[in-house]
């Protein structure tokens, strides 16, 4: 079960991210980002009847915690999606959005297979495969657009899975609500610090709202994973959500990519696969 919900949030997330990316071209991240969080806490309280737990003050501490990663993470990735493209800026985000859990989990002392080392591996070589392609300028993938925001957005998102892990497996799916208010107040006062329009164009609010609902969609089904098994391993599995993106990006965007690139991505999911074992 906990295997099944783990997939099933990675598959959320990474339409999510498609529908963000998407949006975040035309309305820029900071719209974007402070309306599908808004949305999804509408949707989060809609469902607040049948979600059942018993959280305390700790409990929303966490939560808290998670929601200031998770809106400073997910602002990073679409705006990294917007600008970059998404078959490289997805699994870079995803890999290290996964490899943290593990490192911290592992300092903390939970026990890695020498196979689960190996993934590690694979994955770091992965990301210098992604990188190795050039653009028509001449310049790598890592000098391109994206690709930092990328790296800091996996980083930051990382912590998102610590810390919303945290709570107790009593409290339910309670700490999401500290968790989305914490993100969109967030967001909102950056983009007001920051002078940036926080209002999408019309045409792309109905996006914006799907978005921001798969994404709270895919935060219960994470949480529920986490309940049911490892932290790291919940988090592994929810990080696959890239083949979410990459295929909705080659389907509806005609998106390709360069061979080693198309090897650099088999390696990411797969190093994935080996750590999640």
């Amino acid at each position: 079960m906990a295997i099944a919900l783990g997939l099933l949030a990675a598959a959320f997330y990474g339409s999510a991210d498609f529908c963000g990316g998407i949006a975040t071209k035309r309305s820029g991240m900071w719209a974007v980002a402070i309306l599908s969080q808004v949305a999804g806490l509408v949707f989060l309280l809609a469902c607040w009847p049948f979600l059942g737990g018993h959280a305390g003050r700790a409990d929303y501490q966490w939560g808290l915690l998670a929601g200031v990663c998770g809106g400073l993470g997910v602002a990073l990735l679409y705006h990294a999606l917007s600008i970059g493209k998404m078959g490289i800026v997805s699994p870079v985000t995803a890999v290290l959005a996964a490899a943290t859990p593990v490192v911290v989990q592992t300092w903390r002392g939970e026990r890695l297979q020498v196979i689960q080392f190996a993934g590690i591996i694979v994955v770091l070589l992965a990301l210098v495969l992604i990188s190795l392609s050039r653009e028509e300028n001449g310049r790598r993938e890592f000098q391109t657009a994206g690709l930092r925001e990328a790296i800091i957005s996996g980083i930051v998102l990382g912590g998102f899975y610590l810390f919303l892990a945290r709570a107790g497996a009593h409290s339910g799916l309670q700490p999401l609500l500290s968790a989305r208010v914490a993100s969109a107040a967030f967001l909102t006062l950056m983009a007001l610090a920051l002078k940036k329009p926080p209002a999408p164009t019309l045409r792309d609010m109905p996006l914006v709202i799907f978005c921001g609902a798969l994404d709270m969609l895919a935060n219960m089904l994470y949480l529920l994973a986490v309940m049911r098994g490892y932290i790291s391993i919940a988090a592994v599995l929810t990080s696959l959500y890239p083949a979410a993106t990459v295929l909705l990006a080659s389907l509806l965007l005609r998106e390709r990519l360069a061979t080693v690139q198309y090897l650099g991505l088999g390696l990411a999911l797969g190093g994935v696969g080996l750590i999640s074992l």
